[in-house]
């Protein structure tokens, strides 16, 4: 059986796409399908290759038992558009980053994640990076909705048995 390979990407690699790949991952496992997926986090830009998850996104994430602090950042390469079958960007800008350097035969896997919830009523997973407050909590109430929309896709599109 020929795994699901979804990459999810924002900027730095630090904040939403790694909560994005974590909370996706933790639903995976509760929903015992695992073995049905390969799920990882990049970044457009190599600001924080190598490091672990900004501590704000670790912190928000555990207080909804999603550990992460085992990721580590790293940068969207070329094989990534062959070896990934959706590639889930969080903003418009990462989007069209990625749509240039996507070879055209490849750029149907490239979708806005939140597209995925269409409830919100928005396609932006806002950056909590310089932000204060509950940012971070925000971003995480998207991503649980785009997770489960993305999962609830898979199974309509009969992509997931």
């Amino acid at each position: 059986m020929k795994k699901i390979n979804v990459l999810f990407v924002c900027m730095g690699n630090i904040c939403r796409s790694p909560t994005a790949e974590g909370v996706f991952t933790h639903l995976v496992l509760e929903k015992k399908l695992t073995k049905h997926f390969s799920i990882d986090s990049a970044g457009t830009h190599a600001y924080h290759i190598g490091n672990a998850p900004d501590l704000r996104s670790q912190k928000a994430a555990l207080e909804r038992g999603v550990d992460i602090s085992n990721l580590r950042g790293r940068k969207v390469v070329f094989g990534d558009f062959e070896d990934f079958d959706f590639i889930l960007a969080m903003d418009d800008e990462n989007h069209s980053i990625l749509m240039a350097a996507c070879p055209p035969q490849l750029q149907y896997k490239i979708h806005y994640f939140l597209d995925y919830a269409p409830q919100l009523n928005i396609r932006e997973v806002p950056d909590p990076y310089y932000g204060s407050g509950n940012g971070f909590e925000r971003v995480l109430d998207m991503i649980e909705a785009a997770s489960e929309g993305f999962l609830q896709h898979l199974h309509d599109t009969q992509k997931l048995g």
